[in-house]
C-alpha cells in the first residue's frame, strides 16, 4: 500500500500545485524539526473546491486529529463509520484510512504533524504508546453540540497561534495536540485505556523507552552509548532478529531506521538550536568522522548539515 507523504497531501488538495506554487503552506516544510499544519475545513472547500475527493484509502506519513462537522464515512482500518453530524478523528501512519464527506455543508478542522514535531523529548509522551493511536483501537468518536464547541475553541488557538510571532508558539500547539489527544482518550472505554500489552509490544516499548533516555543532548561532551541495532538487542536480552521482527510489527519500522530517524531528529535540533561545530555534534551522535555524519546526514534528508543550519 502506498503511504502518502505530507508533501503528497499536499498536491491532492490543491495546497501545492504542479508547478510548486503554495497557499497555506508553512515556510521551509523541507527544513523544519517536523512538521505541523492545521486547517479550517469551510475555507479549505471554498478555496479549493475539491477537498476530500481525490484522498485514496491509504496509510499517510503524518499523524491527523479531525474535527467533523457534517455528514461523513470515515473508512479507517476494517471499519467503515457513518458520521452523522460531529466527530473527532485521530488518524496514525500505522494505519490506513479516508474520510469521505457526503454532502456539501462541511464544517470543523483538522490538523497535521509528522512524528518528528511531537518528539517525546519535547511532549513527553510516545504517541503509538497512547491508547488513542494504538492498533485496534476506537479512533473515531460522535460528539454532543457541547463537546464539539469545546474541541473547536482547541482549533482555533491553534489556528491563531500558527500565525502568531510568539517565540514559543511551537511548544505551546504541541501542548493543544496533547490536549486533544488526551479530550479523545477520556472519550475511550476504560478497558481500552488500560489494556495490557503483550510479550512483543512490551519489547517494542522498552526499546523506545531506551532509546529516548538518551536524549536529549545536552553538552558538547555527551556522546550516545547506544548506537546500533545490537547495543538495543544486548540491552534488552534479546536477539537482534527477534528484535528487529516485533519493531517491524508494532511500528512498521526496522531497528536501524528507528534509531536513524531519532538521530537525525536530534541532529537537527542541535543544528538549529545550538552554536556548536559540526564536528562536536556528529561526536555526540556517535560519529567518530564528521565525514560519516555528513554522509548520514544528506542521506536522511537531502541537505548537507551546514547547509541545513542555514
Amino acid at each position: 500500500m502506498h503511504i502518502t507523504s505530507v508533501e503528497e497531501f499536499y498536491k491532492q488538495t490543491g495546497i501545492v500545485d504542479e508547478n510548486g506554487v503554495n497557499a497555506l503552506l508553512p515556510n521551509g516544510i523541507n527544513k523544519e524539526i517536523g512538521h505541523f499544519n492545521v486547517f479550517n475545513i469551510a475555507e479549505l472547500n471554498n478555496r479549493f473546491k475539491r477537498y476530500g475527493v481525490f484522498m485514496p484509502y491509504n496509510r499517510r506519513a503524518y499523524y491527523k486529529i479531525s474535527l467533523v462537522r457534517g455528514r461523513n464515512k470515515a473508512e479507517y482500518a476494517d471499519k467503515t463509520i457513518d458520521i452523522d453530524k460531529n466527530a473527532l478523528l485521530f488518524a496514525t501512519p500505522k494505519i490506513p484510512y479516508n474520510w469521505v464527506p457526503q454532502d456539501e455543508a462541511q464544517e470543523g478542522f483538522f490538523c497535521i504533524f509528522t512524528t518528528d514535531f511531537l518528539l517525546p523529548s519535547k511532549s513527553g509522551v510516545v504517541l503509538d504508546e497512547l491508547p488513542i493511536f494504538r492498533p485496534g483501537g476506537y479512533p473515531v468518536f460522535q460528539l454532543t453540540d457541547k463537546q464539539a464547541e469545546d474541541i473547536e475553541i482547541i482549533y482555533r488557538k491553534m489556528y491563531e497561534e500558527l500565525s502568531s510571532t510568539y517565540a514559543y508558539k511551537y511548544d505551546l500547539i504541541r501542548n493543544y495536540i496533547l490536549e486533544l489527544i488526551h479530550y479523545g482518550q477520556k472519550l475511550q472505554p476504560l478497558t481500552t485505556l488500560y489494556s495490557t500489552h503483550n510479550a512483543s509490544a512490551r519489547v517494542s516499548s522498552l526499546f523506545i523507552e531506551l532509546l529516548e533516555r538518551q536524549f536529549p543532548i545536552e553538552s558538547p561532551n555527551q556522546k550516545l552509548n547506544l548506537r546500533t541495532a545490537k547495543d538495543y538487542a544486548d540491552r534488552l536480552s534479546v536477539h537482534v532478529n527477534h528484535l528487529n521482527k516485533v519493531l517491524k510489527e508494532n511500528t512498521g519500522k526496522t531497528t536501524t531506521t528507528l534509531i536513524s530517524s531519532r538521530v537525525v531528529q536530534e541532529a537537527k535540533i542541535l543544528l538549529k538550536q545550538t552554536d556548536w561545530n559540526i564536528s562536536e555534534i556528529a561526536y555526540c551522535l556517535g560519529f567518530e568522522e564528521v565525514a560519516h555524519f555528513s554522509n548520514f546526514f544528506r542521506k536522511q534528508t537531502s541537505f548537507s548539515p551546514a547547509t541545513f543550519r542555514v
